[in-house]
């Protein structure tokens, strides 16, 4: 009986060396921090990696997580300054810091987070109007987060970031804001639209303007070069007459026709002043009076020298120049001859010399 007593007792001091010794041992994940109490009381913070502890008197109560923690929180309804009702549902990015003060400093920190988190941002955005709430997420992010990081920092939290995830206006502002949003664009549309008339009508007007003074130039030129033209023709019709002038007059010169040949002559152009249009009347010359005198003494009576021409000219002779002539100044010389030519005949052949009355149209 003694010796199964002490068999026992073997066996059961066995067994609680092993319950001993696996409380005793205590294996702390990495990342993570053990918060030791002795009899309910703070001992110490046991470090990542194996630890021993007094058995039965101490014990790993609290676990925390090191590592930097996300928490999303659900959406939340605030009120801007507008008196608009928005929803807004926040992301947070925190680290704990100090194990012991997460521990014994809060009984929730992540309630006391949200919490938090939900205050601050009904304040912040109350403050603000929609459409500034809209468009200032950086500043609300900013501001938030150094308002929590301020309010955890006695929990021993680090809130390291702060984002909006989004704000949503009631159903009847987003239709109103997708309206004038539309209105936005249309106008800006109109705007624009407007603006590429204006610069296709003067990018239009500023064709039309170098087309019309392109046009202008293009017939100033013309009208030079035309008046250049009928200048050059007038000088050459000009210079051509004189030549032939200069050239009848030459050959009656060299003919020296007397009075009665150049009396016959001034006759015959009479009957061209009568070939006009308004020639219903014309009035003779007192010089055609003096002219049918002489040509009725020439009838009456033939001088033995009439100061014509002492040398006898061969009419049919072709005239000969030392310089060509043009064409328009040789058909003058011939008509001059021919002229001549016709004049001396009618002298010898009249019978009845002109009386002394002028002709009347």
């Amino acid at each position: 009986m003694f010796a199964n007593a002490v068999l026992v007792f073997l066996v059961l001091l066995v067994l609680l060396l092993v319950v001993a010794v696996a409380m005793s041992l205590k294996i702390i994940p990495q990342n993570f921090a053990g918060i030791v109490e002795r009899l309910g009381k703070y001992r110490t913070t046991l470090t990542p990696g194996p630890h021993l502890i007094v058995p039965f008197i101490d014990r790993v109560k609290y676990r925390v997580d090191q590592r930097e923690q996300v928490v999303s929180f659900p959406p939340q309804g605030v009120i801007t300054e507008d008196n608009l009702t928005v929803e807004i549902d926040t992301v947070i990015l925190f680290t704990v810091n100090n194990p012991v003060a997460a521990t014994y400093e809060i009984v929730n920190y992540i309630e006391g987070i949200h919490q938090l988190t939900t205050t601050t941002l009904r304040n912040i955005i109350g403050g603000m109007t929609l459409e500034h709430a809209l468009t200032s997420r950086d500043q609300i992010n900013r501001t938030l987060s150094a308002e929590l990081d301020a309010a955890t920092g006695r929990w021993g939290i680090k809130v390291s970031r702060v984002e909006l995830k989004s704000i949503d206006p009631p159903p009847t502002i987003i239709d109103a804001m997708e309206k004038q949003m539309r209105a936005e664009r249309d106008k800006r549309a109109a705007i624009l639209t407007a603006e590429g008339e204006r610069q296709s009508a003067i990018l239009t007007a500023e064709g039309e303007k170098q087309a019309a003074i392109l046009s202008a130039e293009g017939q100033k030129q013309a009208a030079i070069l035309k008046a250049e033209g009928e200048k050059q023709a007038a000088v050459l019709t000009a210079q051509g007459e004189g030549r032939a002038i200069e050239t009848v007059f030459q050959a009656i010169h060299d003919g020296n026709p007397d009075q009665k040949l150049l009396s016959y002559q001034y006759l015959q152009t009479l009957p061209k002043i009568a070939q006009g249009n308004n020639a219903s009347t014309w009035i003779i010359p007192a010089e055609v009076t003096a002219a049918l005198s002489t040509i009725g003494n020439v009838v009456g009576s033939i001088p033995v020298d009439g100061g014509g021409s002492r040398k006898r000219v061969d009419l049919d002779e072709p005239v000969a120049s030392e310089t060509s002539a043009p064409a328009e100044t040789s058909t003058a010389v011939e008509e001059a001859i021919r002229a001549a030519k016709q004049a001396e005949s009618p002298v010898s052949t009249q019978d009845e010399p002109p009386t002394d009355q002028p002709p009347t149209a």
